[in-house]
């Protein structure tokens, strides 16, 4: 061999070389780089999820938030056509006052009636507990519903005279509160012989049955 092929062969040698080293630099970057765009991928795809995770659970928030709201039940107002006075006679005398829910929802009443006859100046007084003091009693009156408050007349006290006129106002959910009124029944007007005494009506109840017991009243 001479000395000008020994030359040229290892000069192809050194470009070989040289051409591989450059190809096994140009692999790790594409390898490298393809690393760094999967795991930006990743990244972007984790904080899209979190940001959907956040506005469904806002969404959610924001429904429950409508029902709670929704679920609030009014309270019951009185008007002289939805409060109306009848009165028993004989030895369970008595006079029964019957609340009628007129709208299409749900309302509440609290305690009893505040009943105050012919202009007096205090309401009737309760027989379980006082218009400033809560027994707890609180009465969903459904929709079209009825709730009822008795006044026991079952004595010569307790029947007293015929009665002209009663102003009603409703209690309200805080002690000694009322709803809207008070609103005045004119029982002249309405053609209705209410006799009352020295006497007190109960809370309301969900059935005349029941406030006629809690007057002493009923069987």
């Amino acid at each position: 061999m001479t000395a000008r092929r020994s030359r040229h062969r290892s000069a192809a040698y050194a470009a070989l070389a040289l051409g591989l080293a450059g190809s096994l630099a140009l692999t790790g970057c594409n390898s490298h780089s393809s690393k760094k765009s999967k795991t930006w991928k990743k990244s972007s795809s984790s904080s899209s999820k979190s940001k959907k995770r956040r506005i469904i659970g806002g969404g959610a928030a924001a429904a429950g938030a409508g029902t709670a709201a929704s679920r609030r039940v009014p309270d019951c107002f009185p008007s002289t056509y939805k409060v109306t006075f009848s009165q028993q006679s004989g030895p369970d005398s008595h006079v029964t006052v019957k609340f009628k829910n007129t709208t299409s929802r749900d309302c509440k009443l609290y305690n009893a009636p505040l009943l105050r006859f012919n202009n007096a100046k205090n309401p009737l007084p309760l027989l379980q507990g006082t218009p400033g003091h809560f027994d707890g009693t609180r009465l969903t009156v459904p929709a079209h519903g009825y709730a009822y408050a008795v006044i026991p007349t079952n004595s010569a006290a307790t029947k007293g005279t015929e009665q002209k006129s009663v102003a009603i106002d409703f209690m309200g959910i805080s002690a000694s509160s009322v709803t809207h009124g008070p609103v005045t029944v004119n029982f002249a007007e309405k053609r209705l012989h209410v006799s009352v005494g020295k006497t007190k009506v109960t809370n309301w109840t969900s059935s005349v049955h029941g406030a006629q017991l809690a007057a002493g009243v009923g069987k």
